[in-house]
């Protein structure tokens, strides 16, 4: 692991995206449903424990999170979308949040989308794939809790997901992830060195 992600810190969160903080460097940012682990999987690329917040009940990410890895870098968690149990209008703040953030942040490089192995590419997957692929914005999906599935059972899974993306033509790639076991940590920090241009042997 590059000794960068272990450095993030928290920088500041937006509840507008008047209050992003300086659009300038390069950010990588973290997308998914509610329920996908998404907080689990930061903490375990920066392998700080208590980095994103986690949490039982789902949806609890309501604000996006950036955090410093250095001068010109950062990591970003988007809130989570599709489970959590709030009013309508709260849910239609964080769409437009997402939306101008997604659509304006030039220092955007990548977007990682995190997606349960076990229900893989729902709607909402599906429409973040196409944004992305409209948008030329690269995409890297973790299908998450892997550990959760036999290895046959995950490796469906992934051939599905990957069947999905070629079908559309989706500029997009795809891995197996488990932060429980750490399964799939190299190939998500190799995506990531990437678009971050950090030097891979770091």
């Amino acid at each position: 692991m590059s000794q960068i992600y272990r450095q993030a810190t928290f920088l500041t969160s937006a509840n507008r995206f008047s209050q992003c903080p300086a659009d300038a460097g390069a950010e990588v940012a973290f997308a998914g449903r509610s329920n996908a682990g998404k907080s689990s999987a930061l903490n375990t690329l920066t392998d700080i424990r208590s980095l994103a917040r986690t949490s039982k009940t789902p949806g609890r990410t309501q604000l996006i999170n950036f955090f410093t890895l250095d001068e010109d870098r950062r990591l970003v968690d988007l809130p989570g979308y599709g489970y959590a149990k709030v009013p309508d209008a709260v849910k239609q703040h964080w769409q437009k949040l997402m939306d101008s953030y997604l659509t304006q942040r030039e220092s955007l490089c990548g977007l990682i989308l995190l997606v349960d192995v076990r229900h893989p590419l729902k709607e909402f997957d599906k429409q973040m794939l196409e944004w992305c692929h409209q948008a030329s914005m690269p995409c890297h999906v973790l299908l998450t809790k892997s550990d959760k599935l036999s290895r046959g059972a995950a490796q469906a899974s992934l051939l599905q997901a990957e069947k999905y993306i070629k079908q559309h033509a989706l500029s997009a790639s795809v891995q197996l992830f488990s932060a429980k076991t750490r399964a799939g940590i190299d190939t998500a920090h190799a995506k990531m060195n990437e678009w971050l241009g950090l030097d891979t042997q770091a």
